[in-house]
This record gives structure tokens, sequence and C-alpha cells, in this order.
């Protein structure tokens, strides 16, 4: 429903009939489709009140220090690859719990929309609010800056009683502050409605200063952050689209076709406690994936453990994942616990499945299937409640049928798959988004001022096929950010090699109506022609491609052809 130039979504919103609308910017989204885990720089939250938007009486500084923090509460949050959402609804209920008010709300900005939208609210009536800057008082709060306190709402013209009417919530006294980043740009507001005095106090102004300048903090050690903040569009041409606002999974971002598939398997693998394969080149973020499933599951609380199958000696392996007996070999002094046992509780996370040692699959098949094992120089058969997440790069099928990988247990593994894509694969807007959030984390580790990239710039990253992927971008960026001495990132900054020649029009056409092609185009094409040549028979050219048959059904599930 529109009204009054907001826009109403409907299931989950603000919780307040009034706010504003304002930003100006642009879209990311989490995902690496990856995306990107790099370490959450929490050193610089240490004084909220230097965002503030008025220095504090020192008394009213001390004593607003005394109270709960919200950083505190959802600080380990920040370092977890959880639904976005989640975390500012945690943010959100702790503000309005702290504030002792009925209902609270996080509006952010939207940058290239011009808006504010709502998306933390304690408001189960709606699903969003998207407002104006200037609209209500939350939108007065957005354009001005400034706190406002309504003991009582009606009273003020401001107050948009258009979303009261939607809800049929009364709004009877209102708080609202700006979320300002550190260089004091708003990015969005923070409001509470109907305290349980009545009406809010003075000093319940200082505190929602307080916890509205570490909310901002918060956000901005979020890949959301990417996209909520004010930025110069150097990188854009005139007319150009812009990029959607929207996210999903802290410190993964992207929002392609491609992206959103791999997060409705996040969600359901997530729900359940199975077995999960991750499947993708080398780079496209695989475990930043496995964190979300186990993040964003039941066993959240539990630890997240890791082996690397490509990084530990063969000889090595068996005694890492399932520890060893004191005395078990020359040098085994005492007791070791493996990874399988460290993971009680949680997720154990095998990265590079295919490159496990033929005579230790039996040991983990067994472990997958009944959660037992033995250490290394033991006797006693122990058990270890664990969830299991693998990933790999290799032609698992493949490697079946050549000897190279039990069977048994490429059945037991897979028995969710999640294929990611490769960058080329998620697209443009991807890249852009990306390449955002990598150019603000970068800048702020290297102590940059705020960047941005020229359009030649950005027509380099996205004219290149990053066979490196995510890590690809992430260093060229990071080496970007470094070499650069201005305020732009220009084409002479990527680390990228000459950009291909362009291939004459007269060249596609001719004889035989040759294009040029990637590879991935010409081997889908070669394929599809194959069965064809088979008549339709997929066991057939399926030997004919020198592949198994299941090789072969699950490149058809990639390209949609299945």
């Amino acid at each position: 429903m529109e009204s009054q130039g907001e826009r109403i979504g409907d299931g989950d919103g603000d919780g307040n009939g009034n706010g504003n609308g304002n930003g100006d910017g642009n879209g990311n989204g989490n995902g690496n489709g990856n995306g990107h885990r790099g370490e959450t720089d929490l050193q610089w939250i240490t004084d909220p009140f230097s965002i503030s938007e008025d220095p504090m009486p020192p008394r009213a500084r001390s004593d607003v220090a005394a109270k709960p923090s919200v950083l505190l509460a959802v600080g380990p949050l920040l370092q977890r690859e959880v639904d976005l959402d989640e975390l500012l609804a945690a943010i959100v209920h702790k503000i309005a719990q702290a504030l002792s008010a009925d209902r609270g709300t996080i509006y952010l900005v939207d940058p290239e929309a011009g808006e504010l939208f709502s998306k933390a609210a304690h408001l189960p009536e709606l699903k969003e609010i998207r407002l104006r800057i200037g609209q209500g008082i939350a939108g007065t709060v957005a354009a001005t800056g400034q706190t406002v306190n309504l003991p009582t709402a009606d009273a003020d013209r401001r107050f948009f009683r258009a979303i009261d009417r939607q809800t049929g919530y009364r709004t009877r006294s209102m708080l609202a502050t700006p979320l300002r980043d550190r260089s004091g740009a708003v990015i969005g507001v923070v409001q509470v409605l109907n305290a349980a005095r009545g009406a809010f106090s003075a000093a319940d102004e200082e505190y929602l200063k307080r916890l509205s300048a570490e909310a901002a903090l918060a956000i901005e050690s979020t890949s959301l952050y990417a996209q909520v903040r004010p930025r110069e569009r150097r990188d854009s041409p005139p007319g150009a689209p812009p990029l959607p606002l929207r996210y999903r999974y802290n410190r993964i971002v992207g929002e392609s076709p491609a992206m959103q598939r791999v997060y409705d398997l996040v969600r359901k693998a997530a729900a359940t406690s199975a077995t999960v394969l991750l499947r993708g080149e080398s780079g496209t973020g695989k475990e930043l994936i496995a964190r979300a499933v186990h993040y964003n599951g039941a066993r959240r609380e539990g630890p997240f453990v890791k082996v690397d199958c490509t990084t530990i000696p063969a000889t090595l392996m068996e005694n890492e994942l399932f520890g060893h007996e004191r005395g078990a070999y020359t040098g085994a002094q005492a007791r070791s616990v493996g990874k399988c046992e460290l993971a009680a509780g949680g997720t154990l996370f095998i990265d590079e499945l295919g490159e496990l040692p033929v005579g230790l699959q039996a040991k983990l098949l067994r472990f997958l299937q009944d959660r037992e094992f033995e250490r290394v120089g033991g006797t006693r058969t122990l058990t270890a409640d664990a969830r299991v997440v693998t990933a790999t790069h290799r032609d698992l099928e493949a490697m079946v049928g050549r000897g190279q990988f039990r069977e048994d247990l490429y059945y037991r593994v897979k028995v969710v798959q999640i294929p990611l894509p490769t960058l080329a694969e998620r697209g443009p807007d991807d890249v852009t988004r990306l390449a955002a959030h990598f150019l603000d984390q970068y800048a702020k580790k290297h102590g940059k001022p705020v960047l941005a990239f020229t359009r030649g710039a950005l027509d380099r990253l996205l004219g290149h096929r990053w066979p490196g992927n995510i890590r690809e971008l992430e260093n060229c960026v990071e080496s970007a950010v470094v070499l650069c001495d201005g305020e732009e990132i220009a084409p002479e900054h990527l680390a990228l090699p000459p950009a291909a020649v362009q291939v004459p029009s007269t060249v596609a056409g001719v004889a035989g109506g040759w294009r040029p092609q990637t590879l991935r185009e010409a081997e889908r094409e070669h394929v599809l022609r194959t069965i064809e040549a088979a008549e339709g028979n997929r066991s057939r050219a399926a030997e004919l491609l020198g592949i198994g048959r299941n090789t072969l059904l699950r490149k058809l599930k990639e390209y949609g052809e299945a």
C-alpha cells in the first residue's frame, strides 16, 4: 500500500508509525557468493560517545557509561556469518529493553533509493516500512541529525499516523536519535516507543544516544555497511540503474540469482543436522558458507572446528581427526584430542575432502554413520556428537570411478549438496557489491580515506573473468587501496592483466558460425550435442564423454537441463 510517500510491506517491519525515508545508496549483499571473511576490527569500538551529536556533561556521561552495553550483547555476532536481520533484531531488542520501551525500530538509509527502511523492529504486523527523508519523526531525525523526544506523539504535527492506522497499534510516547558512522554521517535512525513510565526522560535521551552510537559502530563492522554509507556515485555512468539494497548473511556479499539459490539451500540445511557437501572452485567461499550453515542452526553456540586436508600430511591426518593416546608412537607423551572430539556439540568442517587418503576414508565413514571412533593407539570406542560439513573442488564422481574415493562415503557426505557459483557466473552486480565491500574494509584496515572506484576502474573489474574468484578480487582491491594515493581507485591501480583484445565483429561470423565462447559455454554445448548424438541415452552419452553418469547428471543440473 502506498500512502503519503511511504511504502509498507507485509510481514515484519518497524515498531511504530512514523519515520522517514532517506538515502541514496546502493546495494549489497552478503555472500560472497561468496563473500569474504576478514577479521572484524573491533579495536576502534571503544568510545561511542565520540560520535554522538553533541557532547555530554561529564557526570551524565559517567552515569550512562555504567549502564548495559549493546556491543557487549551482540559483539560475538559481529564475527559470525549470521543472518543480518537476526543481528539487527538482537540490537533493537536490547535497546528497547534497556529503555523500558514497548517497541523499538532501527531504520537504515537506502542511499540509492533516497529512503529510510525498517528491517529490525518489534512490528509483527508489517514486513517493512519505507519512508522519505523528512517524513515522520524518523525522517525528521534523519534529515536534521537531531534527537526528538515526544512525550505525547499525537500532539506533534510531524508524527506520521498512517502506520498506526495500518497496524492498529497506538503510539503514545516516542524517542528517536540518529545512527552515525565514524565520519559522523547519518546511516539510519533508532527509535523507541511507549515508555513504561509514560514518557522518556532526559536521562533516557542520553542513554539512547550512547546505545545508538554503539549500534552504528556494530553496523559499520558488518558487510551491510558498504551499502548504507553515503558515497559519491563516481563509479556509475549517468542514468545507470541503482543496485538495490539487499543482504542476507553477515560477511557474505552477493545477491545474484545464483547466490539466492545458495542462500535457500543454506537456510534449509541450517534448520537440520544433515551432512552437507559444498562444491565449488577454489576461492568461491566454501568456508564462509559452511560457517553460515553452522551459525544459523541449532548448534550455533557450539564450536566450529575446521580440518584442511591439503595442509596436513597423509600420515598425520588420522591423528588430526581422531587424536591419539599417550605412547601411541614415538614422541606421543600425552593424550591428544582430535578435531572430531573438539567439534562435539558443534560442527566439524572438513575442507578439500577429495584429498583425504583412501585408507582413512573408511574410518571417516564410520564416524559419519555412527559418530564412533578410536584414538590412534587406543582400543576404547568413543563417540562425539558433531555435525559434519565437507567441501571440495574435486570431481568426486570421477574419483569414485577411478577408485580414488569410496562410493559409500560419497553417498554419505552428499546428503545435502550446495554448489557454489564462480564469480564469473554470479554476474557484474555481485562483482560491484563485493568490490565496494572490500574497498571499505581495506581502506579502514590500512588507514586510508573514504575511497571510490572511477568508472574506468569499475569497467576493468567488470571486464575481468576472475579465474581466482572472490579471493582474486579481494587481493586485487586490497592492492589497489595500498597503491592509491588519492581518493579514487583508477585502472592503473588494479593488479590485473591487460584487458582482453576485443574480437572484431567480422570474426564472429566466419564460416561455420563460430563465435567466441567461455570454456563453460563450450562445454555445455558439447555435452548437449553428445546427448543428442546418443539419442537421449544419458548413460551412452556419459560413456562417449569419458565421464561417469552421475557426473553427467550433475553437469546437466548445473546447466539447468536436468
